[in-house]
């Protein structure tokens, strides 16, 4: 599953020593969404969301552009719509999501480089109405990696609690993803890794966060459910690990899941755990720096290690 005035700023971030002074710079497209809205409010909805695609969308076409993930023009028109809809309920926790975001951002930026003194990132950051595809994340849009936040996801997902465990999970996965470039996209083991070493950092830096705001406990029960399971559910990850199956990887981190029988969304807990293991001897720095080989053993052995621990325990 982590963000300011309305204008534009078309820049990348680059932090420099005088970019970090200033704190990282942000494409906000988060209040022009509300200005739309206030705009159109009496205009009939397909009105509103052709005022939309002009208004807001064409500033940020790689992001709201048909094409992205294969949308056909009226499947997209249906999310403008839906999100146009939904606004209203979610607007004063909006609102207070998207004004606090640059501060928030600049805040944990700094307290990650303490932690990781060789972080930089010289990608995009971009806050937005995601059109309730996210709260925050990267996409590689055009062949460049962008971190994107969605206001509309924060104040869904993270309208109490302390959001530190959230941002330092994204500003985490910005800092390992280059060691696992070369790596086969969506294989088990490197999902597995990915999310749950970011899981484990973000909890490293607020061990007072709870499953919910370390975003493993999504759906709600999550952990407590797979937790009852967990033989079971090491001993499928170890046939599965790996497998680029994209049903297999939805059955552990997506609620698209076709697989009831274990809970969804279950990946997030269970790298947790495998990263858990492996920082009981290593640094997470060191951890995070660990090529596409060396992680592939260490997930198997860790997994393999872990059930057999599960087992034992029955």
């Amino acid at each position: 599953m982590h963000l300011l005035p309305c204008l534009v700023v078309a820049l990348p971030l680059l932090l420099s020593a005088a970019a970090q002074a200033a704190g990282p710079r942000v494409n906000d497209l988060s209040i022009a969404f509300d200005e739309f809205y206030a705009r159109t409010e009496f205009m009939p909805l397909p009105a509103r969301v052709e005022e939309f695609r002009r208004s807001v969308g064409a500033r940020f076409p790689l992001f709201y552009g048909d094409e992205r993930i294969l949308f056909s023009r009226a499947e997209q028109d249906e999310r403008i719509g839906a999100a146009i809809v939904k606004y209203p309920a979610m607007r004063d926790v909006y609102l207070r999501k998207a004004r606090a975001f640059g501060a928030q951002l600049s805040g944990y930026v700094t307290a990650f480089q303490a932690r990781f003194p060789d972080y930089r990132y010289d990608g995009e950051i971009w806050l937005l109405h995601s059109l309730g595809e996210m709260d925050g994340g990267t996409r590689e849009l055009a062949g460049k990696t962008h971190l994107i936040f969605g206001a509309d996801g924060l104040a869904r997902y993270h309208a109490g609690g302390d959001d530190g465990a959230f941002f330092h999970h994204e500003l985490f996965h910005t800092y390992h993803e280059p060691a696992l470039a070369a790596c086969p996209d969506n294989v088990v083991w490197k999902s597995l890794w990915v999310e749950g070493l970011a899981t484990y950092v973000s909890q490293q830096m607020h061990p007072e966060a709870n499953d919910k705001e370390l975003l493993t406990d999504f759906p709600s029960g999550t952990v407590a459910k797979t937790r009852a399971m967990l033989p079971a559910a090491w001993a499928q990850l170890d046939k599965v690990l790996d497998s680029s199956d994209p049903q297999v990887n939805a059955s552990l981190f997506q609620m698209s899941s076709r697989d009831k029988s274990l809970p969804q969304r279950r990946g997030y807990y269970l790298g947790y755990l495998v990263a858990q293991e492996a920082g009981k001897s290593r640094d997470v720095a060191e951890l995070a720096k660990l090529g596409c080989g060396p992680v592939r053993e260490l997930v198997t052995n860790t997994v393999r290690k872990l059930k057999a621990g599960a087992g034992a325990q029955r």
